[in-house]
């Protein structure tokens, strides 16, 4: 085939033929997402701060609202208002934490993985980034994070075939089980379990595209915090993520606290790290500005 001839895309045993024309097409749009990368990519990795230290971020007791363990295997779930927070923590070092969220005024409005990836230009989970819905606006801010971004926003958690993979039983919990029991205490159903993201889940891609393990960046103590930006509905599951090569079924508990974060500074970081934060900001004061949100 000449250099000028029609390009082949060969997935799934299937070939596929591009004209000279999608070729261009091809090319222009790539050209024009790497143009769009570039511009978002060099300006948030120069706003965003290193990880929360160990012994930093300390919650006031008096801004506690209410503390408690969530088991290995089980879940947890709760109405979390706006201004509020929670923090996870990775009591033993063993544990993955699944989470789903919906807007509690409107549950159709939900946790959108994908889109927080795109919109930010990056898949890593860290101090100073957002969790967006499928509406474009902002669930929750990361305001700390010991972890430096050892969080998964790709794989997705555990399924009853990926524990019988793993461990050979089907008598393990699962995220996927756990997230409908829980959609259902919150007034959902299966319907409603979407996609998640999961925390101490050290997930990276290689340069051949394949999911890699870190086990190293996973430690006891390991924390995260997360702070509502409107009134979430939320679901966590703490089960072992599909990708943990240990071959026990062995995770630690979890602590959280949910805790009033306090007042909200017009510089916060999260609200301006990048164009397209601020832009999901927006999008969430013209929510509040309509009088719809509970």
């Amino acid at each position: 085939m000449s250099r000028d001839g029609p390009a082949c895309l060969f997935e799934k045993g299937q070939t596929m033929i591009l004209t000279k024309e999608q070729q261009a097409e091809v090319a222009a749009n790539r050209k024009r997402y790497e143009e769009l990368k570039a511009a978002g990519q060099g300006h948030v990795p120069r706003a965003l701060p290193p990880p929360t230290s160990r012994d930093g971020a300390a919650i006031a007791a008096s801004a506690i609202i209410h503390r408690e363990i969530v088991p290995g295997g089980w879940y947890w779930t709760t109405r979390l208002h706006r201004g509020e927070a929670l923090r996870l923590a990775n009591t033993e070092g063993t544990s993955s934490v699944s989470l789903l969220a919906w807007n509690a005024a409107d549950t159709s409005e939900r946790l959108n993985h994908a889109d927080t990836i795109k919109v930010q230009w990056a898949a890593s989970l860290r101090k100073g980034r957002v969790i967006l819905s499928d509406m474009g606006r902002v669930l929750f801010s990361i305001v700390e994070d010991v972890t430096g971004g050892a969080h998964d926003a790709l794989a997705g958690g555990s399924t009853a075939a990926t524990n019988e993979a793993r461990y050979h039983a089907t008598t393990f919990r699962n995220t996927r089980d756990n997230f409908i029991l829980a959609a259902g205490k919150l007034g959902l159903d299966r319907r409603d379990v979407h996609p998640c993201i999961g925390f101490f889940a050290p997930v990276s891609v290689d340069a051949d595209g394949r999911f890699q393990w870190d086990n190293d960046r996973r430690l006891a103590g390991d924390f995260i915090d997360l702070r509502a930006e409107m009134d979430v509905l939320v679901a966590l599951s703490n089960c072992p993520h599909p990708l943990d090569p240990s071959p026990a079924y062995m995770p630690g508990r979890v602590e959280i606290v949910r805790y009033g974060a306090g007042p909200i500074r017009d510089d916060d970081l999260c609200r301006s790290a990048s164009a397209e934060a601020v832009r999901a900001f927006e999008n969430n004061a013209l929510l509040f500005n309509s009088g719809v949100e509970a």
